[in-house]
C-alpha cells in the first residue's frame, strides 16, 4: 500500500511514529557522546542505530520528512545529566503507552507494524539489559545512607522539638549529630565493604556518605529558615515524606522494583521512629523538669 491511500488519521499516525524514532535516535546519539564507558556508550550507540533504521522505515511509508521533538530531546538530555541515562532510558521505556497504541491501531492498514513494533520491543530490551552504570551499582549503599539518615534524624529531629522548643538549638544540635553520623556510616560502609573483599569499598563509603549528608541538609533546613518549631516540625516530616518518594521512585523505574510496598514501608518506618521519638522528647522534658 503507498503512502498515497493511506486515510488521514493512519498517516498522522505514522508521522507521529516517525518524529519519535528519529528524536529518540537523537536522544540516545547525545548521551551515547557523554558516556565515558565505552561498553555503555557502544551499547547507547546501538539503541540509536535502531532507532534511525525505524525512523527510515516509516519515512519510506510517509514519503515526508519530520522534525524532531526539540523539547523532548532537551527534556530528556537533561534528566539524563541529573539523574543517569538508565533511569532515563527506562522511564522512556516505561512511557510508551502511546507508541504501543498507534502501533495496534495500524496494523488494519500497515501490517507491516505489528512486526517492527516486536522487533523494536526485543531489540532495545536487550540493549537496555546490557547497561551497566556505576551508580546503579551502588544503589545498596545509597540506600543504606539514606534511609539510616531518615530514620536516625527524624526521630532525633521529633525528640528535640519537644525537649529544646527552639529551632536554632534543634537545628545546631541536628547539625552535629548529622555530621557526625555522617562519618560514622561512611567509616562504617567501608570497612564493611572492605571485609567482604569488596573492591571499590572507598566509592561504596563516598556514596552512603553523600546520600547520607544531602538527607541531613535537607532535614534541618526547616529549623534554620523558621522560628516555629512545631511548623519546622511538619514541613521535615513532609520533607522525608517527599526524601523517600522521590528515591523509592528513582530505585523503583532505574531497577524494575515496585514502588508502592516500597514507599510504604519506608515511610512507616520513618515516621514511626519520629513519633515515638516525639514521645520521648515529651517524657523526658516532664520528668528531668528540665526548662529551655
Amino acid at each position: 500500500m503507498s503512502e498515497n491511500t493511506y486515510s488521514k488519521k493512519t498517516m498522522r499516525v505514522l508521522l507521529f511514529l516517525q518524529q519519535g524514532e528519529l528524536t529518540e535516535h537523537r536522544i540516545y546519539s547525545f548521551l551515547a557522546s557523554r558516556v565515558k564507558d565505552e561498553h555503555n556508550s557502544n551499547v547507547l550507540r546501538r539503541i540509536a542505530d535502531e532507532e534511525l533504521r525505524h525512523a527510515k522505515i516509516w519515512q519510506k511509508l510517509t514519503g515526508k520528512e519530520v522534525r524532531i521533538n526539540t523539547f523532548k530531546l532537551w527534556f530528556y538530555s537533561f534528566m539524563a545529566i541529573i539523574l543517569g541515562y538508565t533511569f532515563v532510558l527506562k522511564k522512556m521505556e516505561k512511557g510508551e503507552d502511546k507508541a504501543t497504541k498507534a502501533y495496534r491501531s495500524l496494523i488494519a492498514e500497515v501490517p507491516q507494524a505489528k512486526q517492527i513494533s516486536e522487533d523494536e520491543d526485543r531489540h532495545e530490551q536487550q540493549l537496555l539489559a546490557m547497561l551497566d552504570e556505576e551508580r546503579l551499582q551502588y544503589i545498596g549503599s545509597m540506600v543504606l545512607g539514606l534511609s539510616d539518615a531518615l530514620v536516625e534524624l527524624s526521630g532525633t529531629l521529633a525528640g528535640l522539638t519537644f525537649a529544646l522548643q527552639n529551632t536554632r538549638l534543634i537545628a545546631l544540635s541536628g547539625l552535629i549529630t548529622g555530621i557526625s553520623a555522617t562519618l560514622s556510616m561512611a567509616s562504617s560502609e567501608y570497612l564493611s565493604a572492605k571485609n567482604s573483599g569488596e573492591k571499590n569499598a572507598a566509592k561504596s563509603s563516598m556514596y552512603t556518605g553523600i546520600a547520607y549528608l544531602f538527607t541531613v541538609a535537607f532535614m534541618v533546613l526547616p529549623y534554620l529558615l523558621l522560628d516555629s518549631y512545631m511548623a519546622a516540625l511538619l514541613i521535615m516530616l513532609v520533607v522525608v515524606i517527599v526524601i523517600i518518594m522521590l528515591f523509592t521512585y528513582y530505585t523503583a523505574v532505574a531497577k524494575d522494583l515496585p514502588f508502592g510496598k516500597r514507599f510504604l514501608e519506608m515511610a512507616l518506618i520513618s515516621l514511626g521512629v519520629a513519633a515515638i521519638s516525639f514521645v520521648i522528647g515529651i517524657l523526658v522534658k516532664r520528668f528531668l523538669g528540665i526548662d529551655i
